[in-house]
């Protein structure tokens, strides 16, 4: 590997920060996607959401002075218990929260991979290659994350001696030449296991997250692992930036971020906690008979993992009668914005905070008249509950005045509980760590990092607030996690321990009644096994020599029989 620094491969991704969703009211800054289809459309056509419509002339709207019966409300029963999933008699320090994601095992697999493919990268040259060893993994990790706290334009800028820079701590941690080299070899999956996915170019069988994949997955283990979501949850979308050539790549012009990877994210509307994602792969890796809006969000909301009663808010890209209703079946209750042109709009010019509303079966269409129409869809809603809200308004004799105008409880929640995602984003940004980078894969690792960091400061916040503690802020959180990671920080206390998920959810069970057929690989080993369990709806091995089945629920404890 050359010593020479690349700098066009260590930018700081600077993108416009996404702004906090306003709400549904115009005045605060209603969604183009309110308005009444004057506009573009907000989505390509890559990914128009499930069409429907309804016909105002069948439908009998109906005014808010109309007696509505309100649903029965969900009886909340989650699969566990909602919060942090942690067994600890003491405060866990910054690093045992992000090793919950990170773990050993986690790091010795990015280990195995990255110095395979930097021997790889390293053949025919007269300097042998030197494995990277674990304390150098955690110190890259220390440092990237240390350059989300100060940016500088060049990589090069951190080791500069230059009195206007002069950073001495980067130094102390590792050499510029050392950090290079690392970053160059990184490598997420078995670069022979890519080998042989790039002959199935073409193929069905090609899999487009092959290099990605082991991070991929156990991440999104980790976070599912860690926390278990409270009542309200919201599906959106991410986009994370990127300059790498890869067909995955997405173009969303209404976003900050234009250009880059779109992820489908579940988050818990509270505290803004990524609990489950996926990545967008295109249209041919989703069953799209119903629309990508409808698959997205029956693979996050998945009732076998998060339990019954949820109440799930989205936005007008996934809104429609058929997810509803399917997700009243799975019983999760749901709300969301609707676009105007699928229903329609009233011909006479109704009064600022009119409410009108009809039902069709278990859904509510309610119409709330602000600056302009917001149309809201929900499963738990009554159409009118006597909420009212404050608006500055300015009279005919030119004076601005405060007036309470009466509002739909279906529109107060949505804005109060749909911005978990945004939440999420809004933590990211901050700090983000991710640069510009080459190679695709490595703007995942970067990505993947950020969620670790962002859900292990919110694990700390809930944990200091179940403890009437006092919680870090969230850059105070990173400053001691670069010095504990570096190992210039003071020494970390007892293992945070992540339970257990529920003992008697995680059972394990025969996919098929003869062990003979129907085996599957196991999703640890890759061998093939007759047993999955019953709540992570995964195949595990469960023999005496392979009991992948307490390693994948019990990961710390399986590191440390091994060591």
């Amino acid at each position: 590997f050359s010593d020479v620094s690349d700098d066009g491969d260590w930018y700081p991704e600077v993108t416009p920060r996404k702004k906090k969703r306003s709400g549904l009211s115009s005045a605060s800054g209603s969604p183009a996607s309110v308005q009444s289809g004057k506009g573009k459309a907000r989505r390509s056509s890559l990914s128009r959401p499930l069409p429907f419509s309804l016909s105002i002339s069948e439908q009998k709207w109906k005014s808010a002075d109309e007696p509505d019966i309100e649903p029965a409300q969900p009886v909340f029963k989650p699969r566990q218990t909602p919060g942090p999933g942690l067994v600890s008699s003491e405060s866990c320090s910054p690093l045992q929260y992000f090793e919950l994601f990170f773990s050993k095992s986690v790091l010795r697999t990015i280990l195995t991979n990255s110095n395979a493919y930097g021997a790889m990268r390293q053949e025919g040259t007269k300097k042998p290659w030197e494995d990277i060893t674990v304390k150098d993994l955690k110190s890259f990790l220390a440092l990237v994350i240390y350059m989300g706290l100060l940016k500088c334009f060049k990589l090069t800028d951190y080791w500069r001696k230059s009195h206007i820079y002069n950073l001495p701590y980067p130094s102390q941690i590792m050499s510029s030449r050392k950090f290079l080299t690392i970053s160059k070899a990184l490598h997420l999956s078995d670069p022979k296991v890519d080998a042989e996915n790039d002959k199935k170019k073409g193929t069905p069988e090609y899999d487009r997250l092959c290099k990605i994949k082991p991070l991929y997955q156990d991440i999104r283990d980790a976070c599912r692992a860690s926390f278990h979501p409270f009542q309200n949850i919201s599906i959106d979308e991410r986009m994370v930036a990127s300059k790498a050539r890869n067909g995955l790549k997405q173009y969303m012009k209404n976003k900050p971020t234009k250009w880059g990877y779109k992820l489908f994210v579940l988050a818990d509307s509270l505290c803004g906690y990524t609990w489950d994602f996926f990545i967008y792969e295109g249209k041919a890796n989703l069953n799209n008979s119903k629309g990508i809006s409808y698959d997205s969000v029956m693979i996050l909301a998945n009732e076998r993992l998060l339990g019954s009663g949820y109440k799930l808010f989205v936005d007008n890209f996934y809104t429609s009668p058929k997810l509803f209703r399917d997700l009243l079946k799975k019983k999760i209750w749901a709300c969301g914005t609707v676009r105007a042109n699928r229903i329609g709009h009233s011909k006479t010019q109704a009064p600022r905070g009119n409410i009108r509303w009809f039902r069709e079966d278990d859904l509510l269409f309610v119409e709330w008249k602000d600056r302009r129409d917001v149309l809201m869809c929900s499963t738990f809603h009554k159409a009118f509950k006597g909420d009212s809200i404050k608006r500055n308004v300015r009279g005919a004799d030119g004076v601005w005045a405060i007036q309470d105008f009466p509002v739909p409880a279906a529109v107060l929640d949505y804005n109060k509980h749909m911005g978990g995602v945004d939440l999420s984003d809004a933590l990211i940004g901050y700090y983000t760590v991710l640069h510009k980078t080459k190679k695709w894969y490595r703007s995942f690792f970067f990505h993947f990092v950020d969620i670790a960091v962002v859900n292990a400061f919110i694990l700390h916040q809930q944990m200091a607030k179940m403890r009437n503690q006092k919680p870090l802020t969230q850059k105070a959180f990173r400053e001691a996690l670069v010095t504990e990671l570096a190992g210039t920080g003071p020494a970390t206390g007892p293992a945070c321990i992540r339970p257990t998920l529920n003992h008697y959810s995680h059972l394990p069970k025969y996919i098929n009644g003869d062990s003979s057929i129907g085996r599957r690989k196991c999703k640890l080993c890759r061998f093939k096994t007759p047993v999955m369990c019953v709540t992570c709806d995964v195949p595990l091995c469960f023999v005496p020599k392979r009991d992948c089945f307490t390693s994948w629920h019990y990961p710390d404890i399986s590191s440390e029989d091994e060591e």
